[in-house]
């Protein structure tokens, strides 16, 4: 199952992991800063997502599956410490492997983390989920855009937020496939407690955004996984500005400050 893979840079090794509907593009938005300022960076395209080819099985997007990807992905390119950045799915993928193999990370950046161990049985949101599959396969992305619930996203935001979902959900060539994933992820644990978190033992950062502007990924999860991590710090933008998740220049410069606290080579 080839995956679309890009790499770039020299230095320590850093890998991007998106989030569910998104693409490689959609972690640090185009930045360039990490490969100008000395990084080896390497970011793919998740299973059935961007220009990666779908899962061999509809339903193997499971946490595992995707951990699986990023193991073997780092193996292909050499690298044999990262630090791995991840955003919402990707986020957890990463920690998923940071748990499981933990020689193979030296940092972790989690963006914007959603799974809290429990959530993935709550009916509601399986349900919310299951209609924005159910509007990608009957519409594309104008029918992902016209299924998500903006009436949870402040007035002030809609806008923004409808445009940049209608332009990540464009890029994928296989789209059937992100409405797999969408009904499987959800429903997928990459970690079975809380309490395990405190056994990652490298630099981390947690990167947060305030609730108004992305309800999705709610701070004060953030904030959990802040606390739980062993060594980690907390990140959030300045009340009414722009998250830092969306600034791909000002997330780049937290990963690279990050990256100089580890021994990723």
């Amino acid at each position: 199952m080839p995956l679309h893979v890009e790499v770039a840079g020299d230095g320590p090794p850093v890998v991007l992991l998106h989030g569910l509907t998104a693409s490689h593009r959609y972690v640090v938005m185009g930045s360039r800063h990490l490969e100008r300022s000395g990084h080896r960076v390497l970011t793919y395209d998740a299973r059935g997502h961007g220009a990666s080819d779908p899962a061999p099985d509809p339903q193997a997007y499971r946490y595992e599956d995707l951990a699986d990807d990023l193991v073997a992905t780092m193996g292909e390119h050499g690298m044999h410490r990262a630090v791995l950045v991840g955003a919402s799915m990707g986020a957890h993928t990463a920690v998923r492997v940071a748990l499981r193999r933990p020689e193979l990370v030296a940092g972790l950046v989690v963006v914007t983390p959603a799974f809290l161990p429990g959530h993935e049985a709550d009916e509601d949101s399986l349900a919310g989920w299951d209609r924005l599959a159910a509007g990608l396969r009957a519409g594309g992305a104008d029918g992902f855009v016209e299924a998500y619930d903006f009436d949870r996203v402040p007035e002030g935001w809609r806008d923004t937020v409808r445009k940049v979902m209608q332009q990540r959900l464009s890029v994928h060539e296989h789209p059937d496939a992100v409405a797999d994933a969408i009904g499987v992820v959800p429903r997928s644990a990459p970690f079975d407690s809380l309490n395990d978190l405190a056994a990652i033992d490298v630099p981390s950062v947690v990167v947060g955004d305030h609730d108004d502007a992305d309800p999705g990924h709610p701070l004060e999860t953030a904030r959990i996984y802040a606390e739980a991590l062993r060594d980690a710090e907390l990140v959030v933008e300045d009340e009414g500005k722009s998250p830092i998740a969306w600034q791909g220049g000002q997330l780049s410069r937290v990963i690279a400050d990050l990256v100089a606290r580890t021994d990723a080579v």
